[in-house]
């Protein structure tokens, strides 16, 4: 029901935002929005250890931008292991997080849009599940569900009602079991200058 409703609200209010991809120009916008949104712990979190040092699984870093073009919400997803099958082949997933948007813009539909919009990418791009950790009643709505990720750990803390999954490719997470494990690119360091 609620995402009929989302969906009513969308088509009737007028556009007040654009999903776009991230460019490099967007770090620091993104970087403080998820600083006001998430608080100064957000580093401390388990999927934080996940994606430190790593660049976002490809063409799925997305804005939305306002009218003007500003950066009023951001989310990301990462490439990792979602444990292993029963023959203890990996399974390849995505990592959802953080999706932040600007409180001067929240109940407006941009977290449901930027949502359905990486989901969809991830879909396009042959992924075959997402997993994240946050409030099953808001993500349920994607099609997230605690019971997918019911054997999997993340690599810290976590809230177990908050871990959940969602298959892209239905099956892909039959028998998954084990720790997520980051597996995408990582950032490129800065060539070390010798003095002279």
């Amino acid at each position: 029901m609620a995402a009929v409703l989302d969906s009513v609200r969308a088509f009737f209010a007028p556009s007040i935002f654009t999903i776009d991809a991230e460019n490099p120009s967007d770090v620091v916008a993104r970087e403080n929005l998820l600083d006001r949104a998430m608080g100064p712990n957000r580093r401390k979190k388990s999927s934080e250890k996940i994606r430190r040092g790593r660049i976002p699984a490809e063409g799925l870093a997305l804005v939305a931008r306002d009218g003007d073009g500003h950066l009023i919400g951001t989310v990301r997803l990462w490439n990792v292991e979602a444990g292993v099958n029963s023959e203890g082949t990996p399974i390849t997933a995505l990592l959802l997080g953080p999706l932040a948007v600007d409180s001067a813009y929240e109940g407006k539909g941009i977290g449901g849009a930027l949502m359905r919009a990486a989901i969809l990418e991830a879909k396009n791009r042959g992924h075959g599940a997402i997993l994240l950790v946050g409030d099953a009643a808001y993500y349920e709505r994607f099609g997230f569900f605690a019971e997918g990720a019911r054997h999997l750990v993340m690599p810290g803390p976590f809230e177990r009602s908050r871990f959940l999954a969602l298959e892209l490719v239905e099956g892909w997470l039959d028998g998954a079991a084990g720790m997520i494990v980051p597996t995408g690119r990582m950032l490129a360091s800065a060539p070390v200058r010798k003095a002279a």
